[in-house]
């Protein structure tokens, strides 16, 4: 948990107003030509001129906005279905009629709600519901939806609300708790949707993130790519796009735009001290979610290749250490006996530093690319070792499950 960091109010006015008044005193002494010679004008009028306009963003939003719609779950907890946790049944005791106490033991089983009784009077503690929002967009005409795995996980109930208030039954296709992706479906067809992005967001790249937050559909917010790459903790396969676009609860699940219509990434998590937005947030890349909607859509699933090590981190010492002219790569802790790269020959002690020629910058890069690869697809590795580099071919397997 990181300290919040905050800037007391009165510093903050004192410093924007004194701020403002040399504003006006430049402004005022460059109007009435007190300063710069002419040349500097000139110069001054031209890097005005340079400076592009902000760009609208009106138009990728008329365009867009009908794909992106408001998720609505409903999760429901039953308790354990006898009342004390003991499992015992309820039922009257055999009292005389007019007993004293046959009042109190029928109010007492009366006091269980209709309908919500087990079998042979076994009772059964009443369901619970809790509802959640976040968002999704259609990635097809015949109503595919993608939110994060988060917003449905557990639901019993899925309702999605379009952009012109109707309202669909959604059924969830299969979800990826290790991406944070999830594949809705609701029925018909003809649905406004939109497509992932081809080609990754490069730092700079104005983006236009619309959702739920807070529960206000149909929200629209801007700004930049801020940095690529993001690992935040949230899982092995963490890659994510960070943009300063506000984000905040409810977000989930929601796209992110390019100015050219197509979805750069998913927003699945904020950074935030105070709880709302403080222009850090990460969205999940499109080729990633390409990869998984796929997987989702074809088999209600996720399988990852494997290729059997364990690794860490190539540190600057490591590097210098093992003769590698800088620190990249994964370097093997471990071969995991009868693992596909062990069968290969990889080794303790190996840098591995290419897949199928594509560099790896660090181990989680390699955990990445390997899990990409379908089981049964043979692949290179670049090793590093003994100041030299190898390859090795290994037919990739199916990663076993709790891994």
């Amino acid at each position: 948990m990181m300290d919040k960091v905050s800037t007391p109010r009165k510093r903050m006015t004192t410093w924007l107003g004194a701020a403002a008044v040399a504003a006006l005193i430049a402004g005022g002494a460059v109007e009435s030509g007190l300063i710069a010679p002419n040349s500097a004008h000139a110069e001054l009028r031209s890097m005005t001129q340079a400076v592009p306009a902000a760009p609208s963003f009106a138009d990728v939003v008329e365009r867009v906005k009908p794909a992106v719609v408001s998720v609505k779950v409903k999760v429901q907890n039953v308790a354990d279905r006898s009342g004390d946790g003991d499992g015992q049944q309820f039922s009257m005791p055999d009292l005389p009629p007019g007993h004293p106490m046959e009042r109190f033991f029928r109010n007492f089983r009366d006091r269980q709600e209709p309908g919500e009784r087990g079998q042979r009077g076994q009772r059964q503690q009443p369901r619970r519901f809790g509802q959640a929002v976040g968002s999704g967009f259609f990635i097809s005409a015949d109503g595919y939806v993608v939110t994060n795995n988060h917003v449905v996980d557990k639901a019993s109930e899925v309702t999605v609300t379009m952009d012109d208030g109707k309202e669909l039954d959604a059924k969830v296709i299969g979800t990826d708790p290790k991406t944070d992706l999830a594949l809705l479906k609701v029925e018909g067809s003809d649905f406004p949707h939109v497509r992932l992005a081809g080609q990754k967001a490069r730092i700079g790249d104005w983006v236009v993130a619309i959702g739920n937050p807070f529960g206000l559909g149909g929200t629209v917010t801007a700004g930049i790519v801020s940095a690529q790459h993001r690992d935040i903790g949230a899982g092995p396969y963490d890659d994510f796009i960070q943009i300063d676009a506000s984000v905040n609860r409810g977000n989930s699940g929601g796209p992110t735009f390019n100015l050219a219509g197509e979805v750069v990434g998913v927003n699945t998590a904020i950074f935030s001290p105070s709880g709302g937005n403080v222009g850090i947030a990460f969205a999940i890349p499109a080729s990633t979610v390409d990869n998984i909607v796929t997987a989702l859509k074809e088999n209600g699933s996720v399988t990852r290749g494997f290729i059997g090590v364990q690794m860490q981190a190539v540190t600057k010492e490591i590097a210098e250490a093992i003769g590698l002219s800088e620190p990249k790569g994964a370097l093997v802790a471990e071969a995991m006996k009868d693992g596909p790269a062990a069968k290969a020959g990889v080794k303790t002690g190996d840098t591995i530093v290419a897949v199928d020629g594509q560099p790896i910058r660090e181990a989680k890069d390699l955990s990445r690319k390997v899990a990409q690869v379908a089981p049964g697809k043979s692949v290179s590795l670049t090793l590093f070792r003994d100041g030299k580099e190898r390859t090795v071919t290994l037919e990739v397997a199916p990663q076993p499950k709790g891994i």
